[in-house]
């Protein structure tokens, strides 16, 4: 199994020997020893979930590294977070993927709607299995537990993954900018309720459905 590593908060070193990642499809930015690199059409296992990508507009341009020695990713100087995996799930957005050991299971799974009308959202990508995954912030990531006492608000601008037992769903909300006047639609809001961890960033992302 390949053995992952930061060096600093934005760059991942990944030494193989003779096995295998999957990594965010342009985020090599250097290798050492024998490497091959080859496109994954899709990003998640099978036609499945190669048609709700495209349907949804769930992008995740993927590349299979394999060799003997050691690669560097890193994307946009983007803060990197090591999650290890133990046989249980990770829900991640996409675009916060940066890498996972090829053992590792990718998919999508519906998980409601975020408002809006585009669609766009409705699909996120699982990574399930044994191994490590490397996710990416805007800004250093913060990691908040949910306890069935303490459900979580999540403004979905902010949040990057979760795992662990948890149920999410979508409410109508108000944010920070809707109370200083700053925002211009509907708000919406992510709830978990049950027991785990989500990851949360600094920064908000555009997202679809109104101001949130």
């Amino acid at each position: 199994m390949a053995t992952f590593r930061l060096q600093g908060s934005k760059v991942l070193a990944v030494s193989m020997t003779g096995d295998a990642v999957k990594a965010k499809n342009g985020s090599m930015v250097a290798y050492d020893g024998q490497m091959a690199f080859k496109k994954m059409s899709g990003g998640g296992e099978g036609l499945r979930g190669m048609v709700t990508r495209r349907l949804t507009g769930e992008q995740m341009e993927v590349m299979e590294v394999r060799g003997q020695g050691t690669c560097w990713f890193a994307d946009r100087a983007s803060e990197i977070n090591l999650v290890s995996l133990h046989g249980d799930k990770l829900w991640v957005e996409a675009s916060n993927l940066l890498c996972a050991d090829a053992g590792l299971r990718t998919g999508t799974t519906f998980t409601g709607l975020r408002g809006g009308a585009t669609g766009n959202g409705l699909f996120t990508t699982t990574v399930e299995g044994t191994g490590q995954a490397a996710i990416m912030s805007d800004g250093p990531a913060v990691v908040l537990r949910v306890t069935p006492q303490y459900p979580l608000q999540v403004d979905p601008g902010a949040y990057i993954a979760h795992q662990g037992d948890l149920q999410q769903h979508f409410q109508s909300g108000v944010t920070f900018r809707t109370l200083m006047g700053e925002g211009g639609g509907e708000a919406f809001q992510i709830r978990f309720e049950g027991d785990g961890l989500v990851y949360v960033q600094p920064s908000e992302r555009n997202t679809i459905g109104g101001d949130v």
